[in-house]
């Protein structure tokens, strides 16, 4: 058993069926929870996982861009 970590209510799983990544629904307040580890089990809101990769994803992006242009930009030096 683990507990919902919004509401704390409890969550009757079988740990061993779950694999990380996995979905799971509180009962008690309904929220969408992800299984975020397994060893020990602990589980987040989907909600959460979401936002965070997302924001990775924004980060990322924005360093990936300039340095794709930075490049660019050492390429046409080097031709000249």
């Amino acid at each position: 058993m683990v507990n919902c970590p919004l509401c704390d209510a409890v969550i009757d799983v079988d740990e061993e069926e779950l694999d990380e990544g996995d979905s799971l629904i509180c009962e008690e307040c309904g929220a969408n929870l992800a299984v975020s580890g397994v060893s020990p089990l602990e589980l987040a809101s989907e909600k959460e996982d979401k936002k965070d990769d997302d924001d990775d994803l924004d980060d990322d992006d924005d360093f990936d861009d300039d340095d794709d242009e930075v490049e660019e930009d050492e390429e046409k030096d080097e031709e000249y």
